[in-house]
């Protein structure tokens, strides 16, 4: 009888640890810990992005970053260094302005008439404007000089000929 007893007991603390894993498990695989960064993931992330040591963007301000891994929507090379991450993961990305947005462009440089800026705009070199292109979609212009009646645009993308440094850490993947 004390065998039985003392088996049974067995039984019931087997069964609760079977059941303490197994709950385990699946809460770790609900939450996308055995995943990893591939081709057709949806993957969260936070980070924050430094140029010549100024942070010039962070998920503090914006929120993560969610994207489909391999369908173009970061920039290619860093979602190259986000391959084979896991939920928990951090990485240090640096990035040569050829592997992000190019080196500045020096034909990208448009001269306009003042008149053709909006009201009101007391034009100041660094300052960015507002353009739309053909697709209307908006985009930045930056003022890289300013003339009497003139002003020099440049069309570059503000980061163009920019070592971009990300600290990153992946939040979910799905």
């Amino acid at each position: 009888m004390i065998q039985k007893i003392v088996r049974m007991k067995c039984l019931l603390v087997a069964a609760a640890l079977a059941l303490v894993f197994n709950t385990a498990f699946c809460v770790t695989n609900a939450k996308g810990k055995d995943e990893i960064v591939a081709n057709g993931k949806k993957v969260s992330f936070n980070y924050t992005l430094t140029v010549d040591n100024q942070v010039v963007d962070s998920s503090d301000k914006n929120g993560p970053v969610k994207y489909t891994q391999g369908e173009g929507a970061i920039i290619p090379a860093l979602a190259k260094e986000l391959e084979g991450l896991r939920v928990g993961d951090s990485k240090k990305v640096t990035l040569t302005p050829k592997d992000a947005y190019g080196e500045m462009d020096p034909t990208a440089f448009k001269e306009v008439d003042k008149s053709t800026l909006p009201k009101g705009i007391d034009p100041k070199v660094g300052m960015i404007l507002q353009a739309m292109s053909k697709q209307g979609t908006p985009f930045p212009v930056r003022i890289a000089e300013v003339k009497e009646s003139t002003v020099k645009l440049d069309f570059n993308h503000p980061l163009a000929g920019k070592t971009l440094n990300f600290d990153i850490k992946i939040i979910s993947i799905e």
